[in-house]
């Protein structure tokens, strides 16, 4: 080594000109990317509440007497839309005679034991559609005194998306669900006692 490159190379490690710019380059992509991701995350959130807050509300007015479905299906449209720009909103409504029948199937011999009504096994046709099934709540809003489970789907692109992410990051899907017992405003159907057999 030189005489002239020593004094050099005993001066480097103590030299911190340019260091800063360094220690940004490091540094900055992974804060932008918790940033980034943060503020994905309040979006979500947010959305989530908001998504709530109007599926409740919406519920609560489909359940009234002349209650508007498609008025209650605006409202939910109209109060997410602004925290959740182009949002596709999908909704269901599913009526049962009462709480209990919530996620129950229609009566049925299970002679086979396997869960399902099949091979000439006979059941209780109990909303009246011709089949047995294994979930029997009616589509629909019901009517009087019906129990109605009010679901949402929410689908959007997020405002913050996150660098660098699968395509699975694109997308974000909120779910709600609300369920209301509708005003006794009238005589309630009862479920028939229809009989049938499984194919």
């Amino acid at each position: 080594m030189s005489d002239r490159a020593r004094p050099a190379l005993t001066r480097l490690p103590a030299d911190a000109a340019g260091v800063t710019i360094v220690e940004f380059a490091l540094v900055a992509p992974v804060f932008l990317l918790m940033l980034m991701g943060m503020l994905d995350f309040g979006q979500m959130i947010y959305g989530k509440t908001i998504l709530s807050g109007a599926v409740e509300a919406a519920a609560r007015s489909s359940s009234l007497e002349g209650g508007d479905t498609a008025a209650a299906d605006a409202l939910v449209v109209d109060r997410v839309k602004h925290v959740l720009p182009g949002v596709q909103i999908v909704s269901t409504r599913t009526s049962y005679y009462d709480f209990a029948d919530i996620g129950r199937s229609e009566q049925w011999n299970d002679a086979n034991g396997n869960g399902s009504c099949d091979n000439g096994e006979a059941f209780t046709d109990e909303n009246s559609d011709g089949d047995w099934d294994r979930e029997i709540g009616v589509t629909g809003n019901g009517a009087a005194n019906d129990v109605v489970m009010y679901s949402v789907r929410a689908t959007y692109a997020p405002v913050f998306k996150i660098p660098f992410m699968p395509a699975m990051w694109n997308t974000r899907t909120l779910n709600s669900t609300a369920i209301r017992k509708n005003q006794p405003y009238a005589t309630q159907q009862a479920y028939s006692s229809t009989a049938g057999t499984c194919a």
